[in-house]
């Protein structure tokens, strides 16, 4: 029998009375308990009933699987008796507005790195939770996303992971904490109380390296600082992971420390970075925030920028603060690029470019 806190009992401490608090605290558990059925498809695989095909592409051009849809629909059903004014959703075009004098605007992304689920890879999902801004209710229709509240706004974030356990990681404002679900019980049970980066130097980054010819020139020099590990200006040998979905990296990112890089780059498509702000950027740089690290865009911090767009997309930088000002120093000041040099990439390396 084990003596660790439910969720629904440090959801309920936390809230208290206060009427804001007490509705946040809903959003959460009812994300919780739909992330549980999720859970439970994902792990069964081929055996769910559910076809994994790719039924075609999102409004932001991603590829769509029936498990996107299936996962949507879960979270919208569950999220229904909430106080929620707007939902926004990764997999439906436009804002949905729920009822506008409600206290609380939702952004969701229901499966985080879809495309791993056929290679029995990490999944997740994300959520933001924000306070209706006062003039969401006079705006039209068309305005509503200009004035979705800016990252700074947020009352709550986090995502749940579906991996070898289904772990919760979020942020009522105050720390970052993580449950992890027990089968047994069905429920979530707290397993790690204010997280924090445990190294702003620890030698450990992620990013999709076959990429590098098409990365812009800052995002080049510093994974060239990393490659030259000890020979180089951090003097320590780094190593590269990449599992190909926000959420692990992230989670790895906040309990190991290092970075996390999906930078802009050149190809079509990608020239703004391919992760969405409202649904993804911003509540991973709240996290990330709130353990002690930073997020940004390369250039200004990610929490400042105001969505233009519901499915705008940013470059995003993730993980310990000196890592993250090191990139923002070698955007910002272009002379400090040093020459390309690193062994797999230098001129006369094995990968010219």
């Amino acid at each position: 029998m084990t003596d660790k806190p439910t969720l629904d009992s440090y959801l309920a401490r936390h809230a208290g009375s206060d009427m804001l608090r007490v509705a946040v605290a809903e959003v959460v558990a009812s994300l919780a308990a739909a992330a549980i059925r999720v859970s439970e498809a994902v792990s069964l695989g081929a055996l769910a009933e559910i076809v994994e095909e790719t039924r075609g592409h999102n409004v932001g051009g991603d590829e769509q699987k029936d498990m996107d849809v299936w996962a949507d629909r879960q979270f919208r059903e569950a999220l229904r008796a909430c106080a929620i004014a707007a939902l926004a959703s990764e997999e439906v075009d436009e804002l949905e507005i729920w009822d506008a004098s409600q206290p609380l605007c939702v952004a969701i992304d229901p499966v985080d790195g879809s495309g791993n689920l056929d290679l029995n890879m990490p999944v997740g999902t994300i959520f933001s939770i924000m306070p209706t801004p006062d003039e969401f209710v006079l705006a039209s229709a068309a305005d509503r996303t200009l004035v979705w509240p800016a990252g700074t706004s947020q009352l709550a974030a986090g995502f749940v992971i579906y991996g070898p356990q289904t772990t919760l990681v979020f942020s009522l404002g105050e720390g970052v904490d993580i449950f992890t679900l027990d089968r047994r019980s069905g429920h979530f049970l707290l397993t790690q109380a204010n997280v924090r980066l445990p190294d702003k130097d620890q030698p450990e980054y992620s990013i999709n390296a076959s990429n590098y010819r098409h990365w812009e020139e800052p995002v080049r020099a510093f994974i060239d600082e990393c490659q030259a590990g000890a020979d180089g200006p951090s003097g320590r040998d780094h190593n590269m992971r990449w599992h190909g979905a926000l959420v692990a990296d992230t989670f790895r990112a906040l309990t190991r420390g290092g970075i996390y890089l999906y930078p802009a780059d050149a190809r079509a498509g990608y020239g703004q970075g391919r992760l969405r702000l409202i649904y993804e950027a911003y509540p991973m740089a709240f996290l990330m925030e709130r353990a002690g690290g930073a997020g940004s865009n390369g250039r200004i911090r990610i929490l400042d920028i105001r969505a233009t767009s519901l499915h705008q997309r940013v470059p995003l930088i993730l993980g310990a603060t000196n890592k993250v000002a090191r990139l923002e120093t070698l955007h910002n000041r272009p002379g400090l690029w040093p020459p390309t040099s690193a062994p797999l990439f230098a001129n006369r390396g094995l990968f010219r470019v």
